[in-house]
């Protein structure tokens, strides 16, 4: 590996604030963080205790601030301070101040005991209520509907009301967890399992590699395995359990093969998988060693593959070398993307992956479209002004401009292989840390020289200051012609029905959607619904051609086709939306009478609205669409 001038090896530039963290992290060294919880389902309380290993880097700070939420009751908060005398603890006074909507602060006053250089031990005891990291489901709202289940989902400041502590990606720990759940539960969570007491019911954790809070994860519920690989296992309530096994088969090991390869080792040891009921509120979720991942995506083996690859691509970039603030989680998000499709490059060939990054390019433009060239949204390099959540500023530019930004990178590198070793020695360089675009850059042109003394950086109009903070699309798209083979089809098949006029059959029997792939028709509804509204005529041929096709399809084409039929006013087609929106709605709330009105009463704006819902309970969710 090569060293920045100025810093040394895997240094980075790790700010000292983060706008969306009321912490004052940067005082202290985190070492661990051990978490003890009872988990109560009856009351959907989460109990016990947490202790932090901190050591004060600076002189004078007399306060902790950790980042909490009002969902936390704080019991009680006491410190130790190891070889300072009596090991008692010493309990502490503290006080919660309001932050933003998405936190508060708690303010604990150290004992004078607590100096730089020195380790302490703070436990606080808490409890949680409803909280947003925090998902309790009854036994309806889980797959087999018989016994009930909780996870949490941290990102991207939500783990601030599953426990108190510096919540920003600037700073990573090991931890612990001991967790105490009745009987037929069982507990996973984003670590390896050290220990369990059948009898006592109590699940040990050890997470030994350093990671940030939002990848502290959990799930307990019926969860049950089957091992998939020599590191991996899939997990999911019964019912769902084979479904999994057979659609994954020994794909993932596969696919971490690939990855190793390309990026150097997986770090992580495990590699598992649980799949969680729809009410999961994206599709899928890096946690280290567990990915949680929704069980609706076992509809569409191509959708389940990305997002797959795309969660172990994270195992390197987001996991191992992270963004150090929200304002540029392109660093984690931008590279997986593009690590992801190097990986389905190798494993499924070039034409494949440029049909996958057609669909998303469409949609990134499709955005753009929706908000305009202007928009700060679009920029890389996202200044948050205090209070924004920085969940709400999650979409496609950090996915696929990011991944436009690295694309860049590569072609630079003059070589795609040359450029996979610039990754790798990127990862041996900054892994278990956080960085900041600048690290990136630095390091990407000391690693190339030549580019450097050509001054890439400032080539007009692909500046890579314009690409950070520029607003609107990327300054450069990758070549997407070795896809031409399964993208030409289908804008073909656009053009002959944006006529005004529908086309006769005998040209459209030269089209077999039936053979065609997932990503082929979804490609075509997108463009297609780009063009609407169109002519009743248009529909009408439209629905006599595919409508029972797409019936038969996963949700990733039913919903898309269901969106025409709504922006088209075409009405003999409703009671397909009808039955769509019971099915996939009523998994997320015990009332659906709201649906039988919205039917018979309500205009067809609202048919919309919620058809975009529904939208967010079948695989096109994630974090990549917001």
């Amino acid at each position: 590996c090569k060293s920045v001038p100025g810093l040394g090896p895997g240094t980075p530039r790790c700010p000292l604030v983060d706008v969306a963290s009321a912490s004052n992290f940067s005082c202290f060294q985190l070492r661990h963080l051990h978490l003890d919880l009872r988990l109560n389902f009856a009351v959907k309380e989460m109990s016990g205790w947490m202790v932090l290993d901190l050591v004060p880097v600076q002189p004078g700070v007399h306060i902790l601030v950790l980042d909490s939420h009002p969902s936390l009751l704080i019991h009680s908060i006491d410190c130790k301070v190891p070889g300072a005398g009596p090991e008692e603890p010493i309990s502490l006074t503290y006080r919660v101040d309001p932050f933003t909507d998405y936190g508060s602060s708690l303010n604990i006053s150290l004992p004078p005991a607590a100096k730089p250089g020195h380790l302490i031990q703070i436990t606080v005891r808490y409890s949680t209520t409803d909280g947003p990291a925090i998902w309790w489901l009854d036994p309806e709202l889980t797959c087999g509907q018989s016994r009930p289940l909780v996870f949490t989902q941290g990102h991207s400041v939500c783990n601030r009301s599953f426990f108190p502590g510096f919540d920003t990606p600037a700073v990573k720990s090991t931890y612990t967890a001991t967790v105490r759940v009745p009987d037929g539960v069982t507990v996973l969570m984003s670590a390896s399992r050290s220990s369990y007491s059948k009898q006592d019911r109590v699940f040990e954790f050890s997470m030994e590699l350093p990671v940030p809070s939002y990848l502290v994860a959990l799930v307990a519920g019926e969860l049950q395995h089957v091992d998939v690989g020599p590191r991996s296992r899939v997990w999911a309530e019964p019912c769902l359990l084979s479904c999994a096994v057979k659609k994954l088969g020994g794909s993932v090991e596969r696919w971490l093969g690939v990855a190793e390869e390309l990026f150097g080792p997986y770090l992580w040891g495990r590699c598992d998988l649980v799949f969680l009921p729809p009410s999961f509120p994206i599709v899928a979720m890096e946690n280290p060693c567990l990915t949680f991942i929704i069980a609706s995506i076992l509809e569409s083996s191509e959708f389940l593959l990305i997002d797959v690859v795309h969660e172990i691509a994270h195992g390197w970039f987001g996991n191992a070398v992270t963004n150090a603030t929200w304002e540029e989680m392109w660093l984690s998000e931008g590279l997986a993307t593009y690590a992801q499709r190097r990986i389905t490059t190798e494993a499924y060939g070039e034409a494949f992956t440029c049909l996958e990054t057609a669909v998303r390019l469409d949609a990134l433009h499709r955005q753009l479209r929706l908000l305009g060239d202007n928009n700060p949204v679009s920029r890389l390099q996202v200044k948050f002004e205090p209070g924004v959540n920085p969940s709400s500023l999650m979409n496609l530019f950090t996915y696929e401009k990011g991944f436009c930004f690295v694309a860049y990178l590569s072609q630079l590198s003059g070589d795609v292989r040359r450029f996979d070793c610039f990754l790798r020695d990127y990862i041996s360089e900054f892994k278990f840390k956080s960085v900041v675009a600048q690290d990136l850059i630095d390091y990407f042109l000391t690693y190339f020289p030549e580019l450097k003394d050509a001054a890439v950086s400032q080539r007009e109009g692909l500046e890579f200051e314009r690409w950070l903070s520029g607003s609107g699309p990327p300054l450069f798209e990758p070549d997407l012609s070795a896809g031409g083979a399964l993208t030409r089809p289908v804008q073909d098949l656009c053009d002959l029905w944006r006529t005004s006029k529908a086309p006769n059959l005998q040209t459209l029997e030269t089209f077999d959607l039936s053979a065609w792939s997932t990503f082929q028709i979804v490609l075509f509804l997108d463009r297609m619904l780009d063009l609407s509204p169109l002519p009743q005529d248009v529909m009408a041929s439209l629905s006599g051609c595919y409508s029972s096709l797409f019936d038969g399809l996963n949700a990733e084409v039913q919903i898309r086709w269901l969106q025409m039929v709504v922006r088209n006013s075409f009405y003999p087609e409703l009671p397909r939306v009808r039955a769509f929106l019971h099915k996939h709605v009523r998994t997320l709330t015990h009332n659906t009478a709201y649906l039988e009105k919205a039917f018979d009463r309500v205009p067809q704006v609202f048919l919309w609205a919620v058809l975009r819902v529904a939208r967010c309970t079948v695989p096109v969710r994630s974090k990549r669409y917001g």
